[in-house]
């Protein structure tokens, strides 16, 4: 056993070129037959349907996981379990795709006439185009590699990145081309930062009702300090006898107060309040307001409607437990 680091280095930097070295050759499989498979998949009335065995059915699961995520509608079905009842999973208004880097799995060729049957277009993705998959398949998306990045070449390796990164081709293609957008994989992906970042309104993140730190303006400044202490926001707003936004009061205002001796058990608040103070709708995306917090380095906002009256009120913290932050 060879456990020289320099050696691990050297081994890895080989697998990783030659893999590099495949996947160029794959460019020139872009071509007509690629063109036909996505307007398969792009004028599919059902589902995308990927099968593989094995090495492959781990690919395919990938491919079927990202075209789902990227709006054209897939799952994944394992070949051995279709010839015993999950064939009726697929029907004739889907589009499957193959898997099979030889092209001869037995389990996929067993299978083969009936998706023939059904009528539904099947595309290939093979190692072998003279195979019996190849030649079964309504189209043969070639994925053969010279070389696997293996040393006994055995082990799928440049394989399977080919057949992934054809995946991704056909995903990423169909999803250009129906005009996919960032909202549309914001929906396919809410619980992820990029959905909540699109997705996430001030209105799903702000504390509201009696959680609003407010004060009447006539209030006492140590009242205020009280609310803001209660309610944990570092801010209260300053508000007239109709709930309308007069003003707001701060953590950072109270550290300005106190530099200049201000009694707070004497002073009223609306002497020491901001008049000018930024604020949020609660309309507005979650993420929009962060940026306004960050380019105006504040820690929170209070949120009015068009009336000017307060309805809720965040902070940074909230930004960070919703996960858009």
């Amino acid at each position: 056993m060879n456990t020289d680091n320099n050696n691990l280095i050297k081994l890895g930097k080989a697998v990783i070129n030659k893999e590099m070295v495949e996947i160029g050759r794959l460019v020139e499989e872009i071509n007509q037959d690629f063109v036909k498979a996505c307007h398969f998949m792009m004028n599919c009335a059902g589902r995308v349907v990927v099968i593989g065995m094995g090495k492959s059915g781990h690919i395919g699961g990938k491919i079927a996981a990202t075209l789902a995520s990227t709006g054209t509608p897939a799952f994944f079905v394992h070949p051995g379990e279709a010839s015993h009842g999950d064939l009726g999973m697929i029907t004739d208004k889907d589009v499957v795709i193959a898997l099979s880097n030889s092209g001869e799995t037995a389990e996929i060729v067993t299978i083969v006439p009936i998706i023939t049957r059904l009528g539904v277009p099947l595309i290939s993705m093979t190692g072998n185009p003279q195979s019996t998959l190849s030649k079964e398949a309504s189209v043969n998306l070639h994925v053969g590699v010279e070389e696997e990045a293996c040393p006994l070449g055995l082990a799928p390796t440049s394989s399977t990145t080919a057949a992934l990164v054809m995946g991704d081709a056909l995903a990423v293609a169909i999803l250009e081309a129906k005009g996919f957008t960032e909202n549309d994989f914001a929906r396919s992906h809410p619980g992820g930062s990029l959905g909540k970042r699109l997705l996430l309104h001030v209105k799903d993140i702000m504390h509201t009702g009696e959680l609003i730190p407010t004060v009447k303006k006539n209030a006492l400044m140590k009242e205020a300090l009280l609310e803001m202490s209660q309610k944990g926001l570092g801010m209260t707003a300053i508000i007239d006898d109709d709930f309308k936004l007069l003003g707001i009061f701060t953590d950072g205002d109270l550290r300005r107060a106190l530099d200049q001796e201000i009694d707070c058990h004497s002073t009223i608040i609306e002497d020491v309040m901001k008049t000018q103070c930024l604020t949020a709708r609660d309309d507005m995306l979650a993420a929009e307001a962060l940026q306004i917090m960050e380019k105006k380095k504040i820690n929170g906002l209070m949120v009015i409607n068009k009336e000017n009256t307060v309805v809720g009120a965040f902070n940074m913290h909230d930004l960070l437990r919703s996960g858009v932050l």
